[in-house]
């Protein structure tokens, strides 16, 4: 049992889009990730997912809207649902989700961050 400092743990990496596991609970992962532009649209058959901002802002498109998130705000992600992070500048976010989680979801590409480093 030891405290994590997200601050420190955002200082380590500085690549975009690919998560870092920083906490596992009951099968699901606590991640850091920073973004920065257009994310790819997709949606996770059967996970849902949090996205907390700790630094900056985004906003999450759905097909039918967007919604801004602030630090501080989170947003969870019902499984199905087909969205796209876009962020202006660089945010930080939070992410938790279950730990069989893709961040590209439903999609396979270069973006697709098939195995995550725990820092």
């Amino acid at each position: 049992m030891e405290k994590v400092n997200l601050r420190e743990k955002f200082s380590l990496f500085d690549e975009y889009w690919k998560p870092k596991i920083v906490g596992e609970l009951n099968n699901q992962h606590v991640k850091l990730v920073k973004f920065a532009g257009p994310f790819v649209w997709h949606h996770h058959e059967i996970e849902d997912e949090m996205f907390l901002v700790v630094k900056g802002r985004f906003r999450m498109d759905f097909r039918d809207k967007h919604v801004w998130l602030e630090e501080g705000e989170f947003l969870i992600v019902p499984h199905g649902v087909e969205h796209r992070p876009v962020a202006e500048a660089e945010v930080h976010i939070l992410l938790f989700e279950p730990g069989t989680t893709l961040n590209t979801g439903n999609v396979h590409n270069d973006m697709t961050a098939r195995t995550l480093e725990s820092i």
